[in-house]
């Protein structure tokens, strides 16, 4: 799994984030952007991070290193902002850690050569890539309004991806006892109409075909054991956390197995 490291402080939060979410520092010496399990959209959004995160790494993306973070609920006696206190304390025990990138810019529109040509670590160009992973995942959250891409040391740098996955949140409902759920999520189309890299679109092709050969099922089953347990909440149909693991592999393989998620100039 994705290492653990214990929290030493909270050091201030971003509040340009909706659930809140806070610089810490650990004690691996690392400073780290926490997101809560106590915040309001629940545990799913971390798993929803790790797997989407750790594909991107997977198929050439930079993304920041995740931990989880153990936090202790005395963190929470040295708060003064009863907002935040409230938080740490709904938050005891294992959160996420995002990498800290010091001096990062929020996305502008402009893209990095490399990101744009197709000179990107595994080939194929950044953009195109993130396009392809965003497609994937069914992620709705890299718009204008919210690009979700940092640029660091003139790289681009893929970051948030808690609304991807959208599946996941029926399941407390029972939705894994319904036949075809995987198969209704692997025919499911994604848009990138609103998609701040949609100019990019025609790059999707090349690397549909080279990403294809880095996924399988043996790499999204390695992708979902980094997901911590105490996040792998039961659900009906899947009361265990390796019962949960199987079933996030068996909807993405079954949507790795099809293309009409992805947009037609990649389909033709």
């Amino acid at each position: 799994m994705i290492p653990t490291v214990a929290v030493t402080r909270y050091v201030t939060p971003l509040r340009e984030g909706g659930s809140l979410p806070g610089i810490v520092e650990a004690d691996d010496l690392g400073t780290y952007v926490c997101k809560f399990r106590g915040a309001g959209q629940g545990v799913r959004v971390l798993v929803a991070e790790v797997v989407v995160g750790e594909i991107a790494r997977r198929i050439g993306l930079r993304t920041p290193q995740l931990v989880a973070l153990d936090l202790d609920p005395e963190i929470a006696r040295y708060e003064a902002d009863e907002e935040v206190q409230d938080l740490l304390n709904a938050s005891t025990g294992l959160n996420l850690g995002v990498d800290f990138l010091p001096g990062a810019f929020g996305f502008d529109g402009t893209v990095p050569a490399d990101a744009a040509s197709g000179s990107a670590p595994t080939g194929g160009g950044v953009a195109a890539r993130i396009l392809w992973l965003d497609a994937f995942t069914a992620n709705v959250d890299r718009s204008w309004r919210n690009p979700n891409l940092l640029l660091w040391h003139g790289d681009l740098w893929v970051i948030d991806h808690g609304a991807a996955l959208y599946f996941h949140h029926a399941w407390p409902g029972g939705s894994l006892l319904t036949d075809g759920g995987a198969e209704r999520f692997a025919a499911q189309p994604w848009s990138l109409d609103d998609h701040v890299l949609r100019d990019h679109v025609a790059g999707l092709p090349a690397v549909d075909a080279e990403v294809t050969a880095l996924l399988d099922e043996r790499a999204l089953a390695e992708v979902l054991a980094e997901v911590p347990d105490a996040w792998l909440e039961a659900v009906p149909g899947a009361e265990t956390p390796d019962d949960l693991r199987a079933a996030y592999v068996r909807f993405l393989t079954a949507r790795l197995a099809t293309r009409h998620w992805l947009p037609e100039v990649a389909v033709r």
